[in-house]
């Protein structure tokens, strides 16, 4: 039987991850092309959008290796009994690891971007420095992928314990028959 509790503390660490990510997404750096008497030069906001990104990008690597460690990452350990709960197991546990991989990457190259500012300024001319900010929706689109890593990690883990616990005999009469002579 799957653990409940595993399955609570992973579901809050993925809910807190899912609301680092929009909060990032809400508060990403902008910037503002501002000029005085001789230069051009980007002014740059709060840079929070950063922290909230990477905190989010712990919570959900640290419920992931909750739930790899729990199902020993579904190669170590005893083989599982051949069965549906087994094939889906294996379905999920692949696409769990696509969809945290590519919420990571997203949380981490936001967090990277959001963090870039230029540096440089331009004496006044007819081309601007050009003030780089992150793309609206990075972070929105790691949210979702957290979402998505949640609902498949934690269905990975009920069919890998249905899986595991499954006893299932075997079908046919295993001894021999003695006949009478």
């Amino acid at each position: 039987m799957a653990s409940k509790l595993l399955l609570v503390v992973v579901f809050v660490f993925d809910l807190i991850a899912f609301a680092l990510a929009v909060a990032a997404e809400q508060r990403r750096t902008k910037a503002k092309l501002t000029k005085d008497a001789t230069y051009s030069y980007c002014v740059y906001d709060s840079d929070i959008a950063t922290g909230l990104g990477v905190t989010s990008f712990l919570f959900l690597m640290a419920s992931q290796v909750l739930i790899a460690v729990a199902s020993r990452c579904l190669c170590c350990g005893k083989a599982l009994r051949p069965s549906g709960s087994r094939a889906w197991a294996i379905c999920l546990f692949i696409t769990c690891w696509v969809t945290f991989i590519i919420a990571e990457a997203c949380l981490l190259a936001g967090s990277a971007r959001n963090a870039y500012h230029t540096k440089y300024r331009t004496a006044l001319s007819s081309d601007p420095p050009s003030c780089e900010m992150l793309r609206k929706g990075v972070f929105g689109a790691a949210a979702a992928f957290v979402v998505l890593t949640g609902i498949f990690s934690e269905l990975y883990y009920v069919s890998y314990s249905k899986a595991k616990d499954d006893v299932s005999p075997y079908p046919r009469d295993t001894g021999v028959r003695m006949g009478t002579l």
